[in-house]
């Protein structure tokens, strides 16, 4: 073999290990090698009630995607993808809302929201072709990352929907966050975590994953790019005993609501 030859094969060698050096960042994929993750072990706080400004030392913010990012920081936008916002019900076609054989609406109780039809490729495509629309006003915004709300969604369909057509139609989603440069969460549903590199997943937001000892299980999935957000002491004391020290914890009040707002609660590790 030349000099030259040798040169060659070094320089094409040394380059591949660079870039599977770059994309192999705990699982990660080449599709998502362009965005930008959240900061591990960050001070967050979850403001999907209300914007307000960040409390000091805050980091990252989750909001609504209605609402504006905070100036600086790392924003996260949220987005209820999987089910319907009370109110918006007359802005879907109705046969992209789920149904049963008695042809009334399939509801999340504890939520009131009507949940989303994906049990076809056809609707699954529809479905998110709105849901896009909502992404790339994440993006205009300046949003960082997206949070696409209940997931488990087809736990709570009656089995009318699948974990499989959740995860078909996640995918259409995290392939357009990733156009967009935008990273995109696993939002709780801890039994499907060990899919998340074929749906395209790159970090992971659960909520009372200490409350219900589930922490680890998203560890073992996201590594520390996980965002833990409480709802009790217990479920706090608990995360921050066992995880205080390397993932991104916050305790927030169930409605999530703004300071000033009776039930406001927020604390840390």
């Amino acid at each position: 073999m030349s000099k030259l030859a040798r040169r060659l094969l070094v320089a094409t060698v040394t380059s591949a290990l660079a870039v599977t050096a770059a994309v192999t960042v705990f699982n990660r994929t080449p599709a998502d090698a362009a965005v930008t993750l959240p900061p591990t072990h960050a001070k967050f706080d979850y403001q999907i009630g209300g914007a307000y400004t960040p409390p000091a030392g805050v980091q990252v913010v989750t909001r609504d995607r209605t609402a504006a990012p905070a100036a600086g920081l790392y924003n996260i936008c949220y987005v209820n993808a999987f089910q319907v916002q009370p109110g918006e019900q007359g802005q879907w076609a109705s046969d992209l809302l789920l149904r049963d054989a008695k042809g009334n609406l399939v509801i999340d109780q504890d939520w009131g929201e009507p949940l989303l039809d994906l049990r076809t490729a056809d609707k699954r495509n529809r479905v998110a072709a709105k849901v896009n629309g909502w992404i790339d006003g994440c993006a205009t915004k300046g949003y960082k990352a997206i949070e696409p709300d209940n997931y488990d969604s087809y736990t709570r369909s009656k089995k009318l929907l699948t974990a499989a057509n959740a995860k078909a139609y996640l995918t259409l989603l995290a392939t357009h966050a990733h156009s967009k440069s935008l990273a995109i969460a696993q939002k709780n549903t801890v039994e499907l975590a060990g899919s998340r590199q074929p749906v395209g997943l790159d970090f992971a937001v659960a909520e009372e994953c200490g409350q219900y000892d589930e922490c680890g299980d998203y560890v073992d999935a996201f590594g520390n790019n996980v965002i833990v957000i409480e709802y009790t002491n217990s479920g706090r004391r608990t995360a921050c005993s066992q995880f205080g020290s390397t993932l991104t914890i916050v305790q927030r009040d169930v409605d999530v609501s703004v300071p000033g707002q009776s039930g406001y609660v927020r604390k840390t590790c």
